[in-house]
C-alpha cells in the first residue's frame, strides 16, 4: 500500500497505479484522455472558497489543512473507497497546481495516511 502525489500535467506512468484527480476544477488546457485518471474525486477537493481564501500562501498552510480536513470528513465514504484502495496498491493523487509541496494533493496523502495506520 502505498500513496503518491504527482502533477497531473508530468506524463502518466504505469508506476502511478490508481490515478485520482483531487482538484475540483478539471486541469486547463489538459485532455481527459491524456490524463488517464481513473477517479475524478471532485466531492474530496477543497471548496471554491477555502481554495480561494488560501491562494498557495505559505503562511496558510497549517489553517488551510484544519479547514480542509474538514472538508475531507464530510465525506466518509468517498474517503473509505480511497483507503481501500490505497491497502490494495498504489493510488497516486494527481493535482494541476503548479505549488507542488503546499498543495492540496499533499494535505490529502498526509489525510489518508492517518487512516490508513
Amino acid at each position: 500500500m502505498s500513496l503518491a502525489v504527482k502533477r497531473v500535467y508530468q506524463p502518466p506512468s504505469p508506476r502511478d497505479g490508481f490515478r485520482v484527480l483531487v482538484d475540483r476544477l478539471w486541469p486547463r488546457g489538459l485532455k481527459k484522455e491524456d490524463a488517464r485518471v481513473d477517479l475524478w474525486a471532485r466531492e474530496l477537493a477543497p471548496s471554491t472558497r477555502l481554495r480561494q481564501w488560501y491562494q498557495h500562501d505559505p503562511e496558510k498552510w497549517p489553517e488551510f489543512r484544519r479547514r480542509y480536513f474538514a472538508e475531507i470528513d464530510a465525506h466518509p465514504e468517498a474517503v473509505q473507497e480511497l483507503v481501500a484502495r490505497a491497502r490494495r496498491g498504489k493510488v497516486t493523487l494527481v493535482f494541476g497546481s503548479r505549488e507542488e509541496k503546499l498543495n492540496n494533493a499533499a494535505a490529502m496523502r498526509e489525510y489518508l495516511e492517518r487512516r490508513l495506520r
